[in-house]
């Protein structure tokens, strides 16, 4: 019986994939507007990144392969870094190990929400949700990306939100300016120096134009086609 519950409650979280995965990422990009800035940095963000890796790894465990891989990296990551590798209290040293960690991840993650909103035959709420959810993992890709430039070349973003030598507020500042160069916003407060910036911020601004332009157009004609 116990066997038998698991079993429906894994089934029913599965379903639920979409869901909690993008409700954990807007958590993750929007907590603090709604909790003391503290509290949140140093004990909800950790717990939300936690959770954000539990739905992770729900949205790719059809591949049991898969799956246990990056179960055991969390596992080995985990004993390597401790609570630094979910915590806002950023050690230097090591963190492009941890920044390749949660990309690799993350561009799993993202491969395979596009996969499966692409595959749907029919577009439900879920579907929705996975197009919401994939496009926000754009932005922490870019995130990580960009991350990783100004750690390896510091200086190659400067800016009006990139004059500290705090690595926490830096690593803010390159959050704000992944989505806004995945958005193709570019209000100008950051801009890329070094060549290689420079074709890394092209690269994400084509990635959300043709996740618009190819993902969310197949979704809505197809919603178009079943509901006529």
């Amino acid at each position: 019986m116990n066997l038998m519950n698991n079993y429906w409650m894994i089934n029913r979280l599965y379903s639920l994939r979409f869901e909690i995965f993008l409700i954990t990422q807007l958590t993750i990009l929007f907590g603090s507007l709604f909790f003391p800035i503290e509290f949140y940095e140093f004990v909800l963000l950790p717990l939300f990144y936690l959770v954000s890796i539990a739905a992770g790894i729900l949205m790719i465990s059809k591949n049991k392969k898969l799956t246990w891989f990056f179960i055991v990296l969390f596992v080995i990551s985990a004993f390597a870094f401790g609570f630094e590798m979910i915590s806002r209290r950023q050690n230097t040293e090591n963190i492009l190990i941890r920044l390749s960690i949660y990309f690799i991840f993350y561009i799993t993650v993202a491969w395979n929400i596009i996969k499966q909103v692409w595959q749907a035959e029919r577009v439900t709420k879920n579907v929705i949700m996975g197009l919401m959810s994939g496009y926000i993992s754009l932005g922490f890709l870019a995130f990580f990306l960009f991350m990783s430039i100004e750690l390896t070349n510091p200086g190659a973003f400067v800016g009006a939100l990139m004059e500290t030598n705090d690595i926490t507020l830096k690593s803010d500042g390159i959050l704000y300016y992944a989505y806004i160069t995945l958005l193709t916003i570019g209000y100008g407060e950051i801009v890329p120096t070094i060549p290689v910036a420079q074709k890394a911020a092209i690269l994400v601004g084509l990635m959300g134009q043709f996740y618009l332009v190819i993902i969310t157009a197949v979704v809505v004609e197809k919603y178009i086609k079943h509901s006529s």
